[in-house]
């Protein structure tokens, strides 16, 4: 299995849009964070996990020519404005696009999108063509077994997801015992860490080591960071096993 970081930023991205920080002003390729999502590649099938608005410009550096099913954690901007993007695999791969989430998330997706669902005929570069499937229990692509994993983002829920030995859960405050409990045994966690200052609906940097000392996965990898994080620096602190992603990383497992 390999995942590929496509997007590690925050909703802003960064750099943000007038900020002069030194983050957000550096020329260190790993402070320059398109908004969050991964690629999961696994016995010959590709899982987009979120949908940002970045996603065309992430496929094309990425060089991703396929993906199999879009697994969504929640119904934010920066998680699903991307999703006219999948436009372009419809009509290459001639097939409709799986897309995977709650029923409240699949729901705002025929929202904000209504135009996929009413019926009208395509224009331009067609209509992006999806097929919806809320989540009830375990998810098979292949013989990859994909279980979704409830987490508390403030007053609101997202999905965490759980691949063998890969485990990936963003945007994120607080993460229930009964899901703790399949985050277990873990080769690689990604977590989402903000910042350093504590965050009503996300994990500070040190709520998520705790997170991280209580799971004990064989390795870390933040990602979802605002430009409070200075990646070489802010690496330099972390303990043995956990790392701040960027945009581009690939892990094998």
């Amino acid at each position: 299995m390999k995942i590929t970081f496509l997007g590690t930023g925050t909703s802003h991205g960064v750099p943000m849009i007038a900020c002069n920080c030194r983050v957000c002003t550096s020329d260190n390729p790993k402070n320059k964070r398109m908004r969050t999502s991964v690629l999961v590649s696994s016995n010959g099938y590709n899982i987009l996990i979120d949908a940002p608005p970045e996603l065309r410009l992430q496929c094309i550096k990425n060089n991703i020519t396929r993906l199999d099913a879009v697994f969504l954690t929640h119904a934010h901007a920066d998680h699903i404005f991307g999703l006219d993007d999948i436009r372009r695999f419809n009509i290459v791969q001639r097939m409709d696009m799986p897309i995977y989430g709650t029923p409240g998330t699949l729901d705002t997706v025929r929202t904000v999108f209504s135009y996929v669902f009413n019926g009208e005929q395509e224009y331009g570069g067609f209509k992006p063509r999806f097929s919806l499937n809320p989540i009830n229990g375990n998810i098979n692509i292949g013989k990859l077994s994909i279980i979704p994993v409830n987490a508390i983002h403030g007053n609101g829920q997202v999905t965490g997801y759980r691949f063998g030995a890969f485990a990936y859960v963003t945007d994120a405050n607080e993460i229930p015992a009964s899901s703790l409990k399949k985050l277990e045994g873990l080769d690689v966690l990604v977590l989402g860490a903000l910042r350093y200052i504590p965050h009503a609906k996300h994990f500070s940097i040190e709520q998520a080591l705790s997170v991280v000392k209580q799971l004990k996965p064989q390795r870390t990898y933040f990602t979802h960071m605002c430009h409070d994080i200075e990646h070489e620096e802010a690496n330099g602190k972390l303990p043995a096993g956990v790392e701040f992603a960027f945009d581009g990383l690939t892990v094998e497992i």
